[in-house]
C-alpha cells in the first residue's frame, strides 16, 4: 500500500439527521464537489442518514462507509464512540441507537426546563413541538432558538454562557455498550478525538493511555488520529497510542455544515503526507477489493 492509493477522505461528518445543517443528499453533493474519494456520515445516535445515503449513491460516486457517533459516559468521564462499516438494519446497533435517542430527547426536555427556571428563557409551544419532532435534536438546535428570540447574540454565546452551564441529569450510553452494539452489527468501534473529554478537558499522557487500554479491553478497534481540532502534538500522541496498541487509525473533520466553521476533509492529513500505517490497514480491511479504486 502506498500514499498514492490513499483517497481524499473524511470519515466524521454530521447531517440534519443529528446536528448538522446539510441534509444527507446535500452531504453527498458537497462530497462530490470537494473531490472526496471516501466518506462516512456519523450522525449522533442515529443511522437514518446512512440509510438515506445508501439509497442515493450512484455508480461512480465516492466510496461510502456507514457511520455513527454515540455520546457515552461512565464513572471516568465522557467518550464519543464512532462506528464504521456496520449493518444499519442490525438489531445490535438499533438497540444502542434507540437508547441514545431516548436519552438525547430527555436531555433536550431537561435543558428547555432549566433554561426556563434558571434564566426565564421560554419559547412558543409550536416551536418547542417542532424542536421535539426533529430526528435527533441537541444543543445547536436550542442555541438557534435562543438567538432567534434574543436570548443570546450568537450560537457561541448561547453555548458558553448558558447551555454548557446547565446540569442535566439524564443517563448516558456506556462506552462498553456502544462498542458491543457496533461489533454486534459487524462494525468497527473507534474512539473519536481521543484527547477531548468533558467540555474543555484535555486527556493526555498516562490518562489517555489508560483510557485507550481500558476501551480496547471492551473491544475498541481504532482511534481517530487525524482530526480538524488537533495540533501536531495531539495528533502524534494519538498515533503513538494507536501503534502501541495495534489499533486502526481514522481521519475526520467533524463537519457540521454551518453549525461549525470546519470545512469538509479538514482532517489534518495533508495532501502528499504519508498516512499512519493504522489508517492504511483500516482502509484495506474495510474497503477490501475497493481500496485501490479509492485512489484519486
Amino acid at each position: 500500500m502506498t500514499n498514492a492509493q490513499t483517497p481524499l477522505l473524511d470519515l466524521h461528518m454530521h447531517s440534519t439527521v443529528s446536528d448538522g445543517t446539510d441534509s444527507p443528499a446535500e452531504i453527498l453533493a458537497n462530497v462530490r464537489a470537494a473531490g472526496i474519494g471516501l466518506f462516512s456520515l456519523t450522525d449522533h445516535d442515529a443511522v437514518q442518514g446512512c440509510e438515506q445515503l445508501l439509497a442515493l449513491l450512484a455508480p461512480g460516486d465516492p466510496l461510502f462507509l456507514p457511520g455513527v457517533e454515540f455520546s457515552c459516559k461512565d464513572e471516568l468521564g465522557k467518550y464519543h464512540i464512532l462506528g464504521y462499516g456496520y449493518d444499519p438494519a442490525s438489531p445490535s446497533i438499533r438497540a444502542v441507537v434507540a437508547q441514545g435517542h431516548a436519552l438525547r430527547m430527555e436531555k433536550v426536555r431537561q435543558r428547555l426546563d432549566l433554561l426556563a427556571t434558571e434564566y426565564g428563557f421560554r419559547f412558543p409551544e409550536p416551536e418547542v413541538r417542532a424542536l421535539l419532532s426533529l430526528s435527533n435534536p441537541g444543543k445547536p438546535h436550542i442555541a438557534k432558538l435562543m438567538v432567534q428570540h434574543g436570548y443570546a447574540e450568537s450560537k457561541e454565546q448561547a453555548f458558553h454562557e448558558f447551555l454548557n452551564k446547565l446540569r442535566v441529569r439524564a443517563g448516558h450510553v456506556r462506552p462498553e455498550a456502544a462498542i458491543r452494539g457496533i461489533l454486534g452489527a459487524g462494525g468497527v468501534p473507534v474512539l473519536a478525538h481521543p484527547p477531548y473529554g468533558d467540555g474543555d478537558q484535555l486527556i493526555l499522557g498516562d490518562d489517555l493511555d489508560e483510557r485507550t487500554a481500558r476501551l480496547k479491553d471492551f473491544g475498541l478497534r481504532g482511534l481517530e488520529g487525524y482530526y480538524s481540532g488537533f495540533s501536531a502534538v495531539l495528533r502524534d500522541q494519538v498515533l503513538h497510542l494507536a501503534e502501541k496498541y495495534g489499533l486502526y487509525v481514522t481521519a475526520g473533520s467533524d463537519y457540521h455544515g454551518k453549525n461549525k466553521l470546519i470545512p469538509l476533509a479538514d482532517t489534518g492529513l495533508e495532501p502528499g503526507e504519508a498516512p499512519a500505517e493504522g489508517l492504511l490497514r483500516f482502509l484495506s480491511d474495510e474497503l477490501g477489493d475497493r481500496f485501490p479504486e479509492a485512489a484519486p
